[in-house]
């Protein structure tokens, strides 16, 4: 089968617009999270939120096209950018061998606030014509598609909160497969308002602290909610022997998938965590390391189940021994959960911290659950040889992806 590596980066986030910002703030364990300026939250018991902040998609996009697309599809075209201006590969890609696929939880959430807002206050005549395109969560991969002139595989992959780590995944089987030498792969969310801020609430899956550094706290026993993230994260993917012939800057080699379900519940993770240790347990032995030098980015959205669930994924799949020498966290402590573009954001942090040596924080991680046991790299980031990084991502609907990174050998 054919090898894939990593050749460019982008990212949109709560803690930087580009990749060398991005990285930064992850590693000085910057909190991305503070009031919400989105909508009024008088009336919610959540006030705070992960928010990109100074965004201008102008630097990216024609005015036609930003008056024409949804937040999310506009911090996903950045993203992308950004990826394929760092990998140089533009040009130098069969149209017919280049696919584009952009996860997405939910898609044009706000697009579809506005407009019905629109057709109660003002009846069906002031809906927009471009209503259905800017809603749709096919549309990201579309109109990087048509950007750059991709005619191979073009898709959204929707698994909720595991929708940019199956992206990555499954762009990374098309081209091992021999379907396409390069893919534009990532995630995109855009869920900061007032409906989705409704919503998780009511289910009570948000946390409702007012203090920002006490809000995110993944594998905490404090922890009782996520913190609503948003942003892009995007992965130029390519066979390496492309790659090798263009003289490509080669970040790491995307080297190993799993992806799993649980058929348990929609929103509750399976209590055995049967699913997630597969999913992990693929990912690793695919990568095909017999190492104990590993960095996590674990999904750790610091609601009470899941990250107790996940701490035994890890176990269950590594072995405990294993799993006890690894270096785990989770940077959603910084970012907040940005839900679909989640996987793809973290996938970004786990290249560079194999690549560069450092394990980020867990940052606000001060009162540790003796249920959660392994070393989560608390408050502050840790430098340490790295052979792999795993990046796993567990969705409501019982849907659970995880990536291996290794270092290219070139």
């Amino acid at each position: 089968m054919k090898r894939v590596v990593v050749t460019g980066l982008g990212a949109v986030t709560p803690l930087g617009n580009d990749v060398p910002s991005f990285w930064e703030n992850i590693k000085a364990g910057k909190c991305g999270i503070d009031r919400i300026t989105k909508f009024d939250t008088e009336s919610y018991k959540v006030k705070l939120a992960a928010e990109v902040r100074d965004f201008e998609p102008r630097q990216y996009m024609e005015k036609l096209d930003v008056l024409h697309s949804d937040l999310y599809t506009q911090f996903a075209i950045a993203a992308a950018v950004q990826a394929m201006d760092d990998a140089g590969i533009a040009g130098s890609v069969e149209s017919e061998r280049f696919g584009v696929y952009i996860g997405t939880g939910i898609g044009g959430i706000s697009t579809f606030m506005t407009e019905h807002t629109k057709l109660l206050q003002s009846g069906p005549r002031k809906i927009s014509p471009y209503f259905i395109p800017m809603m749709i969560a096919n549309m990201a991969s579309g109109m990087i598609a048509i950007r750059y002139g991709c005619k191979g595989p073009a898709l959204p992959m929707v698994s909720a909160c595991a929708s940019g780590s199956n992206a990555i995944g499954e762009a990374m089987r098309l081209i091992r497969h021999g379907y396409a030498d390069a893919m534009i792969a990532g995630g995109a969310e855009a869920t900061v308002n007032a409906i989705a801020a409704a919503g998780f609430s009511n289910m009570q899956a948000l946390s409702f602290s007012e203090d920002p550094l006490a809000a995110s706290l993944p594998f905490d026993s404090r922890r009782s909610g996520f913190v609503m993230g948003e942003g892009a994260g995007v992965l130029i993917l390519e066979e390496y022997e492309h790659a090798k012939a263009r003289g490509a800057k080669i970040y790491a080699e995307l080297a190993g998938y799993g992806s799993t379900c649980d058929a348990y519940h929609m929103t509750a993770p399976q209590p055995e965590a049967e699913g997630g240790a597969r999913a992990i347990a693929d990912a690793f032995r695919e990568a095909g390391l017999d190492t104990d030098k590993i960095y996590i980015n674990a999904h750790g959205t610091g609601t009470p189940m899941n990250d107790k669930v996940e701490t035994l994924a890890i176990k269950k799949a590594l072995g405990e021994e294993r799993a006890r020498k690894c270096l785990v966290s989770s940077t959603k402590s910084m970012t907040g959960h940005m839900l679909g573009a989640a996987g793809a954001a973290e996938a970004v942090v786990s290249v560079l911290a194999l690549r560069e040596g450092v394990a980020p924080a867990t940052i606000g991680l001060a009162s540790p659950d003796p249920e959660c046991d392994l070393d989560y790299v608390p408050l502050k980031a840790r430098r340490a040889e790295f052979e792999l990084a795993l990046s796993s991502s567990l969705g409501f609907g019982g849907h659970n992806a995880c990536l291996a990174f290794k270092k290219a050998e070139v």
